[in-house]
């Protein structure tokens, strides 16, 4: 069941429109389909990173410390409640393709891995979202890994989709607006559910 909730809550995550579809976007427009992308999974390595540092901190955590372990889930169910909350209550905002110059396929490739790699938001959102799905008396670094290369792979693959649809993409209009503010309210609604439902269940248990 908590896998489940965990599939859920990463699908509706990864198909929500951002800052890194809007990323890849612009790469493709400048580079072309290719270069959009490298920069794709330039950016999933990047996410890869993030996931073993997440995995590797995580773990020796809780070797440490259950009760610190706990603390942290505690604290990243709040953090994705808080998140949530930002969704909900953010003003509308469209995702705009902003212009980039066209570097060739390894460079793109690099940047990519570059801009995930030095996210700090992304390495905010592994630290709350992973330890929520893990069982401590199990080995953490697999679990770790697995939950996270999900949350990568998924996300690649929207950004993949994303480069192949680019012209739809990028043209304006008031559909695609709402769609936009439909899975933004969603992701918010899911995150806010999300850290709420985790916190209560482990005051149960």
């Amino acid at each position: 069941m908590t896998f489940f909730a965990f599939l859920f809550a990463a699908v509706v995550l990864a198909i929500t429109p951002g800052p890194g579809i809007a990323y890849v976007v612009a790469r493709t427009v400048a580079g072309g389909r290719s270069e959009g992308l490298a920069s794709c999974f330039g950016t999933g390595l990047g996410g890869l990173l993030h996931v073993l540092a997440a995995a590797l901190g995580l773990s020796l955590l809780v070797a440490q410390s259950a009760i610190a372990f706990n603390m942290v889930k505690y604290i990243g169910a709040a953090y994705l409640m808080y998140l949530g909350v930002r969704l909900l209550l953010r003003k509308e905002q469209v995702f705009t393709a902003n212009p980039v110059v066209a570097q060739g396929v390894r460079r793109a490739l690099f940047e990519g891995v570059a801009v995930e790699a030095l996210n700090v938001k992304t390495a905010l959102f592994f630290l709350a979202f992973l330890p929520q799905f893990v069982t401590p008396s199990e080995p953490l670094v697999p679990q770790f890994v697995l939950l996270g290369s999900v949350c990568v792979a998924l996300n690649t693959l929207v950004d993949v989709i994303a480069v192949f649809a680019a012209d739809r993409l990028l043209k304006s209009g008031a559909a695609r607006a709402a769609r936009a503010r439909l899975m933004t309210r969603l992701s918010g609604a899911t995150m806010l559910g999300l850290g709420a439902y985790l916190a209560l269940a482990r005051r149960e248990a």
